[in-house]
């Protein structure tokens, strides 16, 4: 398995907001600097992030970037999931993208689930306050 670059820009991003956990709030442009990300590319993490529950996002003066739960609450699979999707090692485990075409006989996909369920279930052992610790 191997993550985009995407994703492994967010669990960056992400360990660079929980380091202002309990602060005030950031802002994009101070992700970018503290992190080394393009500016473009934090801003769009920062929408994609929002979107999926991890971040909130205030508008306006005294406004900014913070988690939107404690870094304690916030896992790897959580950031992975909100950036890639489910987390499955092949697409046979969803109906809606299975385009194999032995999947009718196969006799590996039901224990995909299995493995699939393992890999998330490691990824959400990972706190993000794990991933900022020095």
């Amino acid at each position: 398995m191997r993550l985009s670059n995407m994703a492994d820009y967010a669990v960056v991003v992400m360990g660079a907001a929980a380091r202002h956990c309990g602060g005030a709030r950031t802002s994009a442009t101070a992700l970018s600097d503290e992190t080394g990300i393009a500016l473009p590319t934090v801003q769009k993490l920062v929408s994609i992030l929002t979107k999926g529950g991890l971040l909130r996002s205030v508008r306006g003066a005294g406004g900014g970037i913070q988690l939107s739960r404690p870094a304690a609450a916030i896992t790897l699979a959580d950031i992975i999931e909100a950036v890639e999707g489910p987390i499955a090692m092949t697409n046979c485990t969803n109906a809606a993208t299975c385009n194999c075409a032995i999947e009718p006989d196969c006799s590996v996909k039901p224990h995909w689930v299995v493995v699939n369920q393992a890999v998330r279930g490691a990824l959400a052992d990972v706190k993000l306050t794990s991933l900022v610790q020095a």
